[in-house]
């Protein structure tokens, strides 16, 4: 019974190079990663980088190259932007990575051990805070202000149209 069920949870599939791949529920540790590479951006981060030869170089019914032209042109950038891409990831990848890791960990870092302690102290010493400048307010300013209000509380204006 357990090897029926085994079979039933394996699923095949072709991957990109034509492979079939069967995913089982105890796959290695490689196999595993290889099965997550598959999948380079599953929250579609980068959508917009999706361009093809039609989206960067249009011609319109009324205009046209010759054919050979317009086919060498979309054969060199494709070629161009897969080779390009692959020689620029090959060098700058890893260091980049390497970087953003760093980047993103001083970064939580700051977060957890300074920012956040300090955003709870202020909101544990705000209602003490608080009350003392309500305090200061209602003995200082507050008579002020009212003083000022009887003031000019007593001032009648009018407005005469001659």
């Amino acid at each position: 019974m357990g090897l029926e069920k085994e079979k039933a949870d394996t699923k095949i599939f072709m991957d990109e190079e034509g492979f079939n791949r069967s995913s089982s529920p105890a796959l290695s540790d490689t196999e595993k990663s290889l099965d997550k590479a598959a999948d380079r951006d599953p929250r579609g981060i980068n959508t917009h980088l999706k361009l093809g030869f039609e989206d960067v170089i249009a011609e319109p019914a009324s205009t046209h190259s010759f054919d050979r032209v317009w086919v060498c042109s979309h054969a060199f950038f494709e070629v161009s932007k897969y080779l390009i891409y692959k020689l620029l990831t090959l060098f700058l990848a890893v260091p980049l990575a390497l970087v953003a890791g760093i980047l993103f960990a001083v970064l939580s870092c700051l977060h957890i051990w300074i920012v956040m302690p300090f955003i709870k102290s202020c909101l544990m010493v705000l209602p003490s805070v608080q009350a003392v400048w309500r305090s200061v307010t209602d003995v200082f300013i507050a008579p002020v202000c009212h003083s000022i209000g009887r003031c000019f509380a007593a001032v009648n204006v009018q407005v005469d149209q001659q």
